[in-house]
């Protein structure tokens, strides 16, 4: 019986030792690969290594065995990086190869200025608007309403884009028009009393459904016009390989369903939208308003997961960058997934996936840097300042890469920081040049966004399309801003009967006129008969834009003869080519 015993016990410590070979060899292969994986970016230094080896080698079965579990224990972290990914790898390569730019859509319609600002507010926009602000106009004006036309909506927003360009958003309407401290564009374009008309009788939807729709969609009142303008926008241009998602308050204290209330902003009360937009250009590739709780009630889960999937719906090959709100650990699998995406940010520090062990500043010295990994995810926490960490997940990178600054900043902060901005880029673009004027009225507080974010895509396209557009000069975008609101209100000023009262203001319209009406004289070409070579002008002259017959019916002018009016006006004094335009004042 003790031989059996024996026998038994002599069993079960061959067993134990095969077990502890087994182990160690697998903590040395695992130990093997976690060497041989370099930094990202970084080329293999044997010196180093040779250096390092003996003190690597001591460490190695400490960290191997380092693990920690998220707070809600449903998720494994360990302190070394995982093997990488391949799929990552070409996800990465694909991402850095991914086209950007305007659509060609909107390449061979951008021929001018105004066209492009037109692939943002197009006509369909501008009928929509038309027809239910002439509905409203003559049932508030009955027979004193006259009838809005395309003319005259784009001349109004023209004064608008205008007024934003002399940093005029927070002066009154009626120091505008002043005759004496005021813009001659402004009188020259529209009477004040007509201004202030379009400013409250413009609206975006049919008053009489609206309350139906009301009780369904707290946008009602501009929902028409929002869809049809937020469909344009990923249409006309193809984000680079990062792609920014953050939060935009638009200033506004009246009465809205869905005002927000944001301490962290500068204007704190407003109306909020969450938009996706280009890291390089800040090309507002899709946006959302945030109309507040549902419906029912019942308070939203996972909201910054939603808002992510949704504004870059049609994306891939992308890396997301946003802040603390939308990033959590489901958002990276998710968009890995389904996109092919990654996504870097920081994250709040009461996340449920997060390990407790990197949320600690005791131990860890001051910039210094603490990582945690899982098959697809980066967790850092680096210490900036005395018990102050910031925590970004990422699962763009799969290793723990510090740059070689003194800071000693992992790769992942700094690439966050480079990109962070792009909404907060496009925030600050348009608020230097905003065309929002003060109003109680939030529909129209939305659309002066529209036109705001519209003209700024729409200088994003020109300046790629055209990049040796005006090289010199420094502020391009003014220049842009400026000459977009001269070529939308010059339409209208053309087809005014009779001159301002103010000479500055009447002298903006003749020489408007004066340019609109002198036509070059035809030139016969080699060969060519007097009939031939009239015909060929006439076309040219139907092609190119207003002829003199056209103008001779818009004004009062007195000279019947177009080669007679041209020859004539380059010898014509200043007096006498007053007298020559001189229709009846009003």
């Amino acid at each position: 019986m003790a031989r059996d015993f024996s026998a038994l016990q002599v069993l079960q410590q061959m067993f134990a030792n095969i077990e502890q070979k087994e182990e160690e060899e697998e903590d040395g292969q695992e130990y093997a690969e976690h060497v041989s994986e370099e930094e990202d970016g970084q080329e293999y230094d044997a010196v180093n290594h040779d250096d390092d080896g003996a003190a690597a080698a001591d460490q190695a079965p400490q960290i191997d065995r380092d693990t920690f579990l998220s707070k809600n224990g449903q998720i494994e972290w360990r302190s070394i990086a995982y093997r990488r990914n391949p799929r990552l790898l070409s996800q990465r390569d694909s991402t850095e190869r991914t086209p950007r730019g305007p659509s060609a859509y909107a390449v061979s319609h951008a021929h001018d200025i105004v066209s492009a600002f037109l692939l943002f507010v197009t006509p369909q926009i501008e009928r929509v608007i038309l027809d239910v602000t002439n509905r409203e106009g003559y049932l508030k004006r009955g027979e004193e309403w006259k009838a809005m036309d395309a003319t005259d909506l784009r001349a109004y927003i023209g004064l608008l884009i205008l007024a934003g360009v002399y940093k005029s958003r927070g002066e009154a309407a009626a120091s505008l028009w002043d005759a004496q401290s005021g813009r001659a564009i402004f009188r020259a374009t529209m009477q004040l009393k007509l201004f202030y008309t379009y400013s409250t009788s413009i609206r975006f939807d049919d008053r009489g459904t609206r309350a139906a729709r009301r009780a369904t969609d707290k946008l009602a009142a501009i929902r028409e016009v929002w869809d049809m303008w937020v469909e344009r926008l990923p249409r006309l241009y193809d984000p680079g390989p990062e792609v920014t998602v953050d939060e935009q308050l638009l200033a506004f204290r009246g009465r809205c369903p869905f005002k927000q209330y944001m301490p962290s902003k500068p204007a704190k009360y407003g109306i909020k939208s969450w938009v996706a937009c280009d890291a390089k250009s800040s090309y507002a590739w899709k946006m959302q308003v945030y109309t507040g709780k549902q419906m029912d009630g019942v308070p939203e889960r996972n909201q910054g997961m939603r808002v992510v999937l949704d504004v870059t719906e049609g994306l891939k090959d992308r890396n997301v960058t946003c802040d603390n709100f939308f990033t959590s650990y489901e958002l990276g699998r998710e968009l890995m997934a389904t996109r092919n995406m990654t996504v870097v940010g920081t994250v709040r520090k009461n996340r449920a996936e997060l390990p407790s062990e990197l949320l600690t500043t005791k131990t860890q010295r001051v910039l210094s840097s603490q990582f945690a990994f899982t098959p697809t995810t980066t967790l850092v926490s680096y210490l900036a300042k005395k018990n102050k960490n910031v925590l970004l997940m990422s699962t763009r990178h799969t290793d723990a890469e510090i740059s070689d600054r003194n800071d000693g900043k992992p790769t992942i902060v700094l690439e966050y920081n480079l990109n962070k901005g792009g909404v907060d880029n496009l925030d600050k673009v348009i608020t230097a040049y905003s065309c929002k004027r003060k109003t109680a009225r939030w529909p129209l507080v939305i659309f002066s966004n529209i036109v705001d974010v519209s003209s700024y895509n729409a200088f994003v396209i020109w300046r790629e399309v055209n990049p040796n557009w005006m090289p010199r000069k420094r502020n391009k975008r003014r220049f842009f801003l400026e000459q977009l609101g001269m070529a939308l209100v010059t339409p209208l000023i053309e087809r005014r009967r009779c001159l301002p009262r103010t000479g500055t203001a009447a002298a903006v319209v003749k020489d408007l006129r004066m340019a609109s009406c002198r036509d070059p004289p035809p030139q016969r070409r080699p060969g060519e008969d007097g009939a031939a070579a009239a015909a060929a002008a006439t076309a040219a002259s139907s092609s190119a834009g207003p002829t003199w017959a056209s103008a001779k019916e818009r004004f009062p002018l007195t000279l019947d003869d177009p080669r007679e009016c041209v020859h004539k006006t380059e010898q014509l004094s200043r007096v006498q080519k007053r007298a020559l335009l001189k229709p009846q004042r009003c």
